[in-house]
C-alpha cells in the first residue's frame, strides 16, 4: 500500500517563472530602448529610468572586488533557490504566507543569476530619488526578492494563525 500523496507548494514555482520573464523582458526593452548612464525622467523629481550596471549584489556590495564576485553571488544565489525549492516542496499548497515569499524570491534570484551569466553583470534600471537623494538603481528581479524577504520576515513575525498550526502545546 503507498501512503497519500501530500500536497506540496512546488506548483507555486508559477509565480518564480512569472517573475523571471518579467524581470529579463523588462531588462530586454532596457537594453534595447534606454541610454546608459542617462536619466530618463518617469515621474519628475522621483523616478527615473536609468540604465546602469551592477557587478555585485545589494548597494553594489563588493563591486569592484575584480570578477571573482560573479561567482561567489551566482553560487549563493542558486544554493539559497535550491534550498528555497526544497523547502515549497515541504510547504503546504495553500500556504501562501511561507510559499508567496519564496516564489518571489527564487524568481528575483534567478533573474539575476542570469544577468550575471549573460551579460557579466546585472542590469539595474529602476532608480528613485527626492531631490539630490538617490536609492541606488534596481530591477524587477531586486523588488522580487525584496518584497519575499520583507514577506518572509512580516508573516514570521505575525506567526501562523492557531487554526494552521494546529493547538498550543506546553
Amino acid at each position: 500500500m503507498m501512503a497519500p500523496v501530500k500536497p506540496n507548494a512546488l506548483p507555486w514555482l508559477t509565480l518564480s517563472a512569472l517573475v523571471l520573464a518579467a524581470d529579463q523582458a523588462s531588462k530586454a526593452w532596457v537594453l534595447r530602448s534606454l541610454p546608459e548612464y542617462t536619466p530618463v525622467p518617469v515621474i519628475e523629481g522621483f523616478w527615473n529610468w536609468y540604465r546602469t550596471y551592477n557587478t555585485g549584489a545589494a548597494f553594489s556590495l563588493l563591486a569592484d572586488a575584480g570578477g571573482w564576485q560573479k561567482w561567489l553571488f551566482a553560487s549563493l544565489a542558486l544554493t539559497i533557490s535550491a534550498l528555497m525549492t526544497w523547502m515549497l516542496a515541504r510547504t503546504r499548497r495553500n500556504d501562501y504566507r511561507q510559499a508567496l515569499p519564496l516564489a518571489l524570491i527564487i524568481g528575483g534570484a534567478l533573474g539575476n543569476v542570469i544577468d550575471r551569466f549573460v551579460h557579466g553583470h546585472v542590469v539595474d534600471f529602476i532608480q528613485w530619488h527626492l531631490g539630490q537623494h538617490y536609492w541606488p538603481a534596481f530591477n524587477v528581479a531586486d523588488s522580487a526578492v525584496v518584497a519575499g524577504a520583507v514577506g518572509l520576515a512580516l508573516f514570521g513575525l505575525l506567526g501562523k494563525p492557531e487554526s494552521e498550526s494546529g493547538p498550543a502545546r506546553d
